[in-house]
């Protein structure tokens, strides 16, 4: 049994208490109390909540899983609020005895002047791995020589009474209460302590129950709501379920559900890589800060470091979202924020590249179009005389200017030459190198040689597509409509499947191939000269040494190109300038990857107001 007990076999009128000790407010410990519940088996439960709160406190209880706020006015005429959730150990207790139809006892004293208390406890998430009995062990021997406060002194004897009384009616008697008070407690009782009633507030004036918000369980619930209602699911599905439920691995599932949503939203995929790096990153973030496993504060720091604003916010939205709310509650719906319940808060900001529209300009909104039944922009889709978005191609435009500038920096550094100043400065003074050797004094000076011939062709892979499936099925040849424009060829996402506006559908390069000028490159994919190619992307590189009138080509894709396509390139007088995709922005080439094909030059004159 995982919890600290208190065996006493029954000595004329008493029973055997079974005290578990637990951190409020915890997915472990509400997990540890739920299997000593299942294992024990109690005629009656105690917890330390007070006793002036019960009726209320039963009622809020009673309406799991939907969430409730037990509300008063202390002396001070402050407001002081009690949520009622699922995945605290003290809750759980009474959820059970509920449901077991067993007697039930709040038996803390109702304190108004109680200091908050904060001790140094360790993370909770050590209660999973070592075990409940082992973590409240440890940290009770750390307790034992700290100083009690004097303000618990009458909370615990009040405590000790009131389950004075229970053993002596009933035979197994299980007590709920905060690790740092259990074992004094248990004290107490042990000793008989106190032998008459003590003086207590045994009413609470103007104490009211409200039905917690959905925007507020976002923020106040002690554990996220994911986690939450991971307990609430696993506490149904049976012993089992409640063995395996471990935080880490419900961060790993929050994630993946985001990371679909990402894709379903933005249409963006986010790598496997990018998942570990978010792992590590939150990893590290938790050890830095005392805990074993990431919070989600953390967790969400790392979303938006591995990722982007965009993913953190899928995250955010899955994770503070509770599943069980009611539209139409019985109790009044009370607003909460952070900072009703706690003094310190840690906030985060998401800046999305969707931003939302400011109330002024919803009028725009309005005057677009909608589709009067869902599909009906794909059914009217025809796809006979398809055209590209102009802005769009101006980005990529720009986008190969760049890559061909790049080609050349990198081309330059390679054939530079660094040596000691002698005579010449050269092509003028190394920096690095001069600072670098600063203990010779003396200068070193560049040679920059010159660079043989100009870019002809960029290709640039996104995907290799190497997976089982065709994700990029669609394949083309475009034609440059004018001089700034150069020939392309594609493999993407087919046309027709996502449509943002009537003629406007959404693709996503899988990789792509421009060649300058413009007007000669046709049938890319149905020219049997390049059938020797085994992949799209070598197919588009064949393209690109064919195509190109300049003696360089440049290659960008998650690995370089195999030896025997260096080696055609040779034989046709080019050479091959690999840029690992690694190396480029990871925000640019998102918006270079996402395009829009329109179902006919008209559809150039509305497009505007559907692409963002």
């Amino acid at each position: 049994m995982s919890a600290a007990a208190t065996s006493r076999e029954a000595t004329g009128d008493r029973g055997q208490l079974l005290t578990v000790p637990a951190l409020h407010g915890r997915l472990e410990f509400a997990v540890a109390v739920r299997q000593a519940l299942l294992a024990f088996q109690p005629e009656a439960i105690a917890v330390e909540l007070p006793e002036t709160l019960q009726p209320w406190v039963l009622r809020g209880v009673a309406r799991l899983p939907l969430l409730s706020v037990v509300s008063y006015h202390d002396q001070s005429g402050q407001p002081v609020y009690l949520p009622i959730e699922p995945a605290d150990p003290v809750i759980e207790a009474l959820r059970y005895g509920l449901e077991q139809k067993l007697p039930l006892a709040l038996v803390d004293q109702d304190v108004d002047e109680y200091g908050r208390h904060a001790e140094a406890m360790p993370d909770p998430y050590a209660a999973k791995r070592l075990g409940h009995a082992r973590y409240v062990e440890a940290c009770q021997e750390a307790l034992a020589s700290s100083r009690a406060d004097p303000a618990d002194e009458g909370r615990e004897m009040v405590m000790a009474w009131h389950l004075d009384r229970l053993l002596r009616k009933h035979a197994r008697v299980l007590f709920v209460c905060g690790l740092s008070h259990a074992r004094r407690v248990e004290e107490r009782v042990r000793a008989g302590e106190p032998p008459t009633e003590p003086l207590r507030r045994v009413k609470r004036e103007g104490v009211t129950l409200h039905h917690l918000s959905a925007s507020s369980s976002r923020e106040v619930m002690a554990e996220p709501p994911y986690l939450s209602a991971a307990f609430e699911e696993a506490r149904g599905a049976g012993p089992a379920a409640l063995d395996a439920l471990d935080r880490l691995n419900e961060e790993v599932r929050l994630c993946q559900r985001a990371r679909a949503a990402h894709q379903k939203e933005s249409g963006e995929e986010v790598p496997a890589a990018a998942l570990q790096v978010l792992f590590r990153f939150a990893r590290n973030y938790a050890l830095v800060e005392g805990r074993l496993a990431p919070d989600l504060y953390q967790l969400l720091v790392a979303a938006r470091g591995a990722v982007d604003d965009n993913f953190a916010y899928e995250v955010w939205n899955l994770a503070t979202e509770w599943p069980h709310q009611c539209e139409e509650p019985e109790l009044p719906v009370l607003e909460l924020r952070l900072e009703d319940l706690f003094q310190h808060a840690r906030y985060i900001r998401f800046h999305r590249t969707l931003k939302r529209r400011r109330r002024q300009l919803l009028h725009l909104i309005k005057d677009r179009r909608k589709e009067n039944r869902p599909g009906e922009w794909k059914d009217a889709w025809e796809g006979d005389s398809i055209c590209s978005y102009q802005p769009e191609d101006i980005v990529v435009e720009s986008y190969g200017a760049f890559l061909k500038k790049k080609a050349k920096g990198l081309l330059s550094a390679e054939l530079s030459r660094v040596q000691p100043f002698v005579a010449s400065l050269l092509d003028g003074i190394d920096v690095r190198e001069t600072l670098r050797n600063w203990h010779e004094k003396r200068l070193y000076v560049r040679e920059q040689q010159l660079i043989k011939g100009e870019v002809g062709a960029v290709v640039v892979i996104f995907d290799e597509d190497a997976a089982p499936g065709d994700r990029y099925p669609w394949c083309m040849t475009w034609q440059g409509e004018h001089a700034q424009e150069s020939d392309m060829a594609l493999y993407a996402t087919p046309t027709g499947e996502k449509l943002v506006g009537p003629g406007i559908s959404r693709c996503e390069y899988g990789g792509f191939v421009l060649t300058y000028p413009f007007g000669r490159m046709f049938h890319v994919w149905e020219d049997p000269v390049f059938d020797r190619a085994e992949s799209k992307p070598e197919r588009l590189l064949l393209a690109a040494i064919d195509y190109s009138v300049e003696r360089l080509v440049v290659y960008v894709g998650p690995r370089p190109p195999r030896s025997q396509l260096r080696a055609v390139a040779e034989r046709f007088g080019k050479r091959l300038v690999y840029i690992p995709l690694g190396d480029l922005s990871p925000v640019t080439l998102k918006q270079v990857r996402v395009f829009h094909v329109l179902d006919g030059h008209p559809v150039r004159l509305y497009a505007k107001d559907y692409v963002r």
